[in-house]
């Protein structure tokens, strides 16, 4: 039975089973049932993956109302310092939350809708798979700016995107959720 431990409210590190032997090793990474009895309610739409080098940042993603989504992150390769970001408002509002993600020991995040997701790699070719609860809506896609909520992702020099460099800023975000 999977374990899960709460990182934001409705969000949550599941470690997964890692079975190897001499043949190598073998990771269930999706199981309805396993998440339903987490109380956690999933329906996969889109699945897609990043493959990054070291100090590379990818966030802070989401989307947007109507096409705003849960969403599950896990690491096959390398490893990341996963980031959630709560834009729901509330007093929660701009808590975030960091996680080590990293292939021997396999795990996955479930990311509730209004929190936003983005993550820093530690080691070249960490590899991230993404599944969502929605399509890509690129009208509706949406993030803040990785630097500006006060997380210390601990990195002198980041390797991140022009896109996610135009993100607001938490202060400047105007919250739908």
């Amino acid at each position: 039975m999977l374990q899960a431990t709460e990182l934001l409210p409705g969000a949550f590190h599941v470690p997964l089973a890692r079975l190897a032997d001499a043949r190598g090793a073998f990771v269930k990474t999706h199981a309805v049932g396993a998440l339903a009895r987490l109380g956690l309610h999933f329906e996969l739409r889109e699945e897609f993956y990043s493959l990054s080098r070291r100090d590379v940042i990818r966030g802070m993603h989401l989307q947007l109302p109507p096409h705003d989504h849960d969403k599950i992150v896990y690491c096959p390769q390398g490893r990341a310092l996963d980031v959630l970001l709560d834009l729901r408002r509330g007093k929660g509002y701009g808590r975030s939350r960091g996680v080590l993600l990293d292939a021997r020991e396999p795990a996955l995040v479930f990311i509730p809708r209004g929190v936003a997701h983005g993550f820093k790699a530690l080691e070249d070719d960490t590899l991230m798979v993404y599944k969502v609860s929605s399509e890509h809506a690129p009208t509706h896609d949406a993030g803040v700016r990785w630097d500006s909520f006060g997380f210390d992702w601990d990195c002198a020099a980041p390797l991140t995107s022009e896109r996610d460099r135009r993100h607001p800023a938490l202060a400047e975000f105007d919250s739908p959720f």
